[in-house]
């Protein structure tokens, strides 16, 4: 090979790995992501006349209403990702047989990508329950921050949540007590976000409620800690989870024991629950 024909070859290749190096990971995903969205904008298409059956005494023309509009989300439930970088969830909530996803992920420096049109169900919430609601997930925009568990959050994440809530909210009219946290529609499978999450920090912009213990505030002596727990929200078919899950969030305590601190706080939950 003569020094001409080499030097072609080195070029060639270089611009082969420059390629391959720099092709966007997501293209494919992507690709189905749209197919998908096209499958369900056909099912949005049909009218309900599509439905009959034979068992059903349906009138024999069909009649639309005029008056609809598309499902908004109520709740936002904020979760930490338990794994070890951006890149790490991206690939997760992209691979069908994980069966997992959400509609925001935000990075450690503060980037947000908007993996899910907010109208659609995400996977995020899994088996759970807040209140009498039974299906987070169809009800909730789940948002996933870059963090392992163990970590604190950082400020240009945070920052960047702030901004993101601020728009839900603005957007959806989600109501300030339903921004919630993974653990607590699922206490006996889940801690996330993790108890460096600045819960109080949210509340004072408006997203959730934050007390501060305040012994004046006592549960009367008919209420009893699970059924306070129950009426703020929590599933206490396992109490102990319950607690648990109650601590972490509004007290920012991992221990399996109850104070008077914790019960004046549950009490100003209670509270402000019954002014509604």
């Amino acid at each position: 090979m003569n020094l001409n024909r080499f030097v072609k070859a080195i070029v060639l290749i270089s611009v082969i790995t420059f390629l391959a190096c720099n092709k966007f990971p997501y293209r494919n995903t992507n690709r189905d992501y749209i197919k998908q969205t096209k499958v369900l904008a056909q099912l949005i298409k049909l009218n309900p006349n599509f439905q009959k059956s034979d068992y059903l005494p349906n009138a024999e023309k069909w009649v639309g209403t005029t008056n609809f509009d598309l499902r908004k989300p109520n709740f936002v439930v904020i979760h930490h990702t338990a794994q070890n970088s951006c890149e790490q969830t991206l690939r997760t909530f992209t691979m069908v047989k994980t069966k997992v996803s959400a509609h925001y992920v935000i990075c450690k420096d503060g980037t947000i990508h908007h993996m899910l049109n907010d109208y659609m169900r995400a996977w995020h919430g899994g088996i759970s329950k807040w209140g009498n609601n039974s299906d987070l997930n169809s009800s909730s925009i789940g948002i996933e921050l870059d963090n392992n568990g163990y970590e604190q959050f950082d400020s240009a994440q945070i920052k960047s949540l702030l901004l993101l809530l601020s728009y839900l909210k603005d957007t959806y009219g989600i109501p300030q007590a339903n921004f919630i946290g993974h653990a607590d529609i699922a206490p006996k499978r889940k801690v996330d976000p993790n108890i460096n999450f600045p819960w109080p920090l949210l509340a004072v912009n408006g997203f959730g409620t934050w007390f501060n213990p305040d012994t004046t505030y006592k549960l009367p002596m008919t209420i009893d800690v699970p059924y306070a727990l129950a009426v703020v929200g929590y599933d206490i078919k396992d109490t102990t989870a319950a607690l648990m899950a109650f601590k972490r969030h509004f007290r920012q305590d991992s221990t399996p024991f109850i104070t008077d601190a914790d019960k004046s706080v549950l009490a100003q939950m209670l509270l402000n629950k019954f002014k509604k």
